[in-house]
């Protein structure tokens, strides 16, 4: 008897229809012979809708209330969920997440999980029940409620998945699986059968937003099998699992794109040795997340540092930016909103030199510039302008031929 975890977001339960789709979805799964654990987060837009409220009260919300408020969505949508499983004649049981045993650190709204204890949950199931447990939530070693942020319940997934060593962690979703390029901007764009955990890794850190990036790191670092399936059809998704378990690898797996960074540049940064830390570490210190750096050739003993950050971390940003020119001795900074990081990622350019040259070629052609450049083994990143975003994508999609399905051995 297989254990399988599957995990619905906002639109698979968006109402009474869609609730009754889902249970009879998981009856299914049961019915086939399987221990079923779901995971269900808030209806629709409510997560959305009680931020609006929380804000109406309050233009500041405080962090532990603003948790304790958002985490009613989830338990309103996994008792439904319960109900309705019930009336198909199997037994559900809901489950908050501290009833699940999710324990997390004391950071509100942006939690982390530091353990997942044994209980009610693994009860349950060797009881032949269906548990639904409500994602997004914890609670933390100072026994307050907690949230995990944005994607969350992906996370809270996998995190059951590998407590109760499941098989498979099924993430049902409104796509079909995982593409080679957003659908929405690439017509011909092409779901992919399986993918890596370092390639998801890296498409979801870059914008791709199917999987929650944390979601993929703890699968990463616990062996848990993922599927990225619709919640609207009964279709295979896209796996993901092990490099060498893959059947077979592309050269490029996809391209992500991100239109919420901020680039900044440093002006006439004295070029000496200590300088580049003293210009990050004040950043580091406010929690501020870095991404592409470049730092042009020195002249006369003074050079620029570009780099990206997320636009709504600008305001935090600036008065450290200010303080931080007068203290490196800098000419002063700029900050430019409009533009976008497209990002190639591949486990096939470890062994297929070309990639990077193809996508530059691309980008020329099409007279796009790159205002910034950044690598990996398995990456290569390029900063445009936001404006050319949608015909970046589809340019370097058709020069790569990602609507064919193109492997390697």
């Amino acid at each position: 008897m297989a254990t399988i975890v599957q995990k619905y977001g906002g639109t698979s339960v968006a109402g009474p229809e869609e609730i009754r789709r889902v249970a009879r979805r998981i009856v299914e799964t049961a019915e086939a012979g399987n221990r079923v654990c779901a995971v269900v987060s808030a209806m629709g837009d409510t997560t959305d809708r009680l931020l609006d409220l929380a804000r109406e009260v309050s233009p500041d919300p405080h962090p532990r209330e603003q948790d304790m408020l958002l985490t009613a969505g989830e338990r309103i949508a996994v008792a439904l969920v319960s109900m309705a499983i019930n009336d198909l004649g199997h037994e559900a049981a809901s489950f908050t997440g501290s009833q699940a045993g999710i324990v997390t650190d004391t950071s509100h709204t942006k939690a982390r999980i530091v353990e997942m204890r044994r209980g009610r949950v693994h009860e349950a199931i060797e009881e032949g029940r269906i548990a639904i447990v409500a994602g997004f939530q914890g609670v933390s070693t100072a026994r307050d409620i907690t949230t995990l942020g944005r994607g969350g319940s992906d996370t809270t997934a996998v995190a059951l998945a590998a407590s109760l060593n499941a098989d498979v962690c099924e993430i049902y979703t409104d796509v079909d699986g995982v593409f080679t390029a957003d659908p929405r901007l690439v017509k011909d764009a092409r779901k992919l059968r399986e993918v890596s955990y370092e390639e998801m890794l890296e498409l979801a850190a870059s914008g791709a937003r199917v999987l929650a990036l944390r979601s993929v790191e703890y699968a990463r670092n616990h062996g848990v099998k993922l599927h990225v399936r619709s919640s609207f059809k009964p279709d295979e998704g896209t796996w993901v699992v092990k490099e060498e378990d893959m059947l077979e690898q592309a050269i490029i797996s996809g391209i992500a794109h991100d239109t919420s960074e901020a680039k900044v540049t440093i002006r006439a940064v004295p070029d000496r040795p200590g300088v580049a830390g003293r210009t990050f570490r004040p950043l580091a210190e406010a929690g501020i997340n870095i991404g592409e750096i470049v730092q042009n050739t020195s002249v006369a003993g003074l050079a620029d540092i570009s780099f990206t950050l997320p636009e709504n971390e600008l305001p935090r940003a600036e008065p450290i930016l200010e303080q931080l020119s007068k203290d490196i001795g800098a000419e002063g900074f700029t900050c430019e909103r409009e533009i976008a990081k497209i990002t190639v990622v591949g486990a096939g350019m470890k062994s297929n030199p070309g990639v990077a040259a193809a996508i530059f070629e691309a980008l020329a052609d099409a007279g796009i510039n790159i205002e910034i450049i950044s690598t990996s083994s398995i990456r290569v990143s390029c900063v445009v302008p936001a404006a050319d975003a949608e015909r970046a994508v589809n340019v370097i999609h058709e020069r790569l031929r990602l609507a064919e399905d193109v492997v390697y051995a």
